[in-house]
């Protein structure tokens, strides 16, 4: 299973040139993952969009794949836990949104889409699937046909 980071969606839906955006498209076309959309990413996204019509759009084509739920008291302190872990070690991570996401995807084994450096720390330190937008395609064991 296969999660995008709101970041990689909005460059998507903006036509933004990124090496996520263009990724994700490849993905999409060659359908050979099975991608989650959270719940998170979806808001995050959605909010974004100032045209009811392309917001529309967007919604339509995210809720073609599963969206599942990110909240939750025990994904909260799992979160918490992390984000405590991680400053311990002396990294800040800047979005509270990306805890949960990092929390989301490390708790359900799920490979994280994104280009951004917060999900670093988390594959560094504590056992992130993540997908950087210039890093190799996760291994075959990571996808779920």
């Amino acid at each position: 299973m296969l999660v995008a980071d709101s970041s990689v969606w909005i460059d998507f839906f903006s036509g933004t040139q990124s090496s996520a955006a263009d990724q994700l498209a490849r993905l999409l076309q060659a359908g050979e993952w099975r991608i989650v959309v959270p719940d998170l990413v979806m808001f995050e996204v959605l909010r974004g969009f100032r045209l009811e019509g392309d917001a529309r759009r967007a919604h339509a084509l995210m809720a073609g794949f599963e969206i599942e739920s990110t909240g939750g008291p025990a994904l909260a302190l799992a979160a918490a836990q992390h984000y405590r872990a991680l400053r311990t070690a002396g990294h800040t991570v800047r979005s509270a949104p990306d805890v949960l996401l990092a929390t989301f995807c490390i708790d359900r084994d799920y490979a994280l889409l994104h280009n951004d450096g917060d999900f670093l720390v988390f594959e560094a330190l504590r056992g992130l699937k993540g997908w950087s937008a210039h890093a190799a395609p996760p291994n075959e064991s990571w996808s779920s046909p």
